[in-house]
């Protein structure tokens, strides 16, 4: 499958969090369907939800707690591409890839808080937090693009 046969396919609007702990590191999941690819939470922007309420919404989904405070919302959107193999088994084949739009939240719950069994189906398999620049190196590489734009942008939330 070539990529210009997928080119016309629309993004599919999507929140990002970059969730900081009290010490400036960032929560990341490592995704229940491919072992080995972590990413920070994400998810669709259901119609009619607000980008701050899809982010909460993620939250008690793939963290199982949405104890954070919103810090800050990223001023442009970002997008990627999914790799062509990926297009047909995601979203019924309906998007090209995400276009997010990124906030910064400070968790305030703590660790005994995060559940990632609490939604049906989970979509992490294991957590951690981690440094911000470390981020980059679990990423799968189709994202990364994205997410040294997202460190970029909340770098300077990691120790405030």
């Amino acid at each position: 499958m070539s990529t210009e046969k997928h080119s016309h396919l629309p993004f599919r609007p999507c929140v990002g969090i970059t969730l900081f702990n009290t010490s400036g590191k960032v929560f990341v999941g490592e995704r229940i369907d491919t072992p080995g690819a972590w990413q920070m939470p994400q998810g669709g922007i259901d119609p009619g939800e607000t980008v701050e309420q899809a982010a909460m919404r993620e939250l008690r989904e793939e963290v199982g707690s949405d104890k954070a405070d919103i810090l800050l919302i990223h001023n442009k959107t970002l997008r990627y591409r999914l790799p062509p193999r990926l297009i047909e088994k995601l979203w019924d084949g309906k998007y090209g890839g995400q276009e997010q739009t990124w906030l910064a939240a400070r968790f305030n719950g703590t660790d005994s808080d995060i559940n990632i069994a609490a939604h049906t189906p989970p979509e992490f398999r294991a957590w951690q937090w981690v440094a911000l620049p470390d981020v980059l190196s679990l990423i799968v590489p189709f994202k990364r693009d994205t997410y040294r734009e997202v460190i970029k942008a909340f770098r300077h939330l990691a120790h405030s």
